[in-house]
């Protein structure tokens, strides 16, 4: 039997974005928190967790432009999460590692929300 998760990148976004917000949850509770770290982790969390809700509202916009605004907030979102990602390592070395692998996954949903951003963009005109 193969114990592997299966392989969802690229198939279903929403899906997708709420694994990205379970890791990333995860990941913070391995941080050793203190006076650097919990603003960090705090930071981190909300833009993480953000990219998947706002995700969510604009599957359920109201318009055209409702969604491309919810779009861009997920994409500024996941954009945000690079950056705390990045400060975490720099704060705690020995979790570079993680961070790095979550930093890539936030990079690409930022790539495929930016793709979507500009279809959306291109169809309102």
């Amino acid at each position: 039997m193969n114990n592997e998760q299966p392989d969802i990148r690229g198939y279903d976004l929403e899906e997708r974005t709420a694994v990205f917000s379970e890791s990333v949850i995860a990941f913070a509770k391995s941080i050793s928190t203190g006076p650097i770290t919990s603003p960090l982790i705090n930071q981190l969390i909300r833009a993480a967790t953000s990219v998947g809700a706002n995700y969510c509202e604009a599957d359920d916009a109201e318009s055209k432009r409702d969604f491309r605004h919810k779009i861009a907030i997920s994409r500024k979102e996941a954009r945000e999460t690079k950056y705390w990602l990045r400060l975490i390592a720099k704060a705690s070395p020995e979790l570079k590692e993680d961070a790095r692998l979550l930093w890539q996954e936030a990079k690409e949903l930022h790539l495929i929300l930016s793709k979507i951003y500009r279809t959306a963009s291109a169809n309102l005109k």
